[in-house]
């Protein structure tokens, strides 16, 4: 049976981790272009705004340089989601700083990324990733791993 992919927040990002073409989508303010993530749907939250702008959705960098990050290495209280049974494993949040917005976006690291991998100022691109999976259903969100150097191969 194939499993359902479905976003873990509707209308957050697009593409999947497959395709290449993966994008977080914010919305844009027409009237002082201000940008914003998560999407903001009724209104412009930029207080210097004339007001009066119509948000319009719109595809944010794919890159972006690490502003800060750190590890969880405890596992988070309810309404999180995972398995009592299984044995917990650290994972990486990173805020990136996305290229042409200039606003940070916080994420969890790609798999295998660890604050071991990372340094304030590198640059990191956003990929699809998947945040928990069940019987039906495979839940899916963004994630960011480091950019390799020009002539650098995995």
């Amino acid at each position: 049976m194939e499993r359902n992919r479905t976003p873990v927040v509707s209308g957050w990002f697009t593409g999947t981790e497959e395709d290449g073409d993966f994008r977080l989508l914010g919305t844009r303010c027409s009237a002082c272009a201000a940008v914003f993530f998560p999407r903001e749907d009724a209104y412009c939250r930029n207080p210097h705004c004339p007001g009066g702008g119509e948000l319009a959705q719109t595809p944010l960098s794919p890159r972006g340089r690490v502003w800060s990050y750190t590890d969880g290495r405890y596992r988070p209280p309810a309404p999180y989601v995972s398995d009592p049974d299984a044995p917990w494993e650290p994972y990486t949040l990173i805020a990136v700083e996305l290229e042409a917005e200039g606003m940070v976006v916080l994420g969890q690291g790609a798999p295998g990324v660890t604050v071991a991998d990372l340094a304030v100022g590198m640059e990191v691109e956003v990929i699809g990733g998947v945040l928990n999976e069940d019987a039906g259903t495979v839940w899916t969100t963004w994630r960011f791993r480091p950019v390799e150097p020009a002539g650098v191969t995995a």
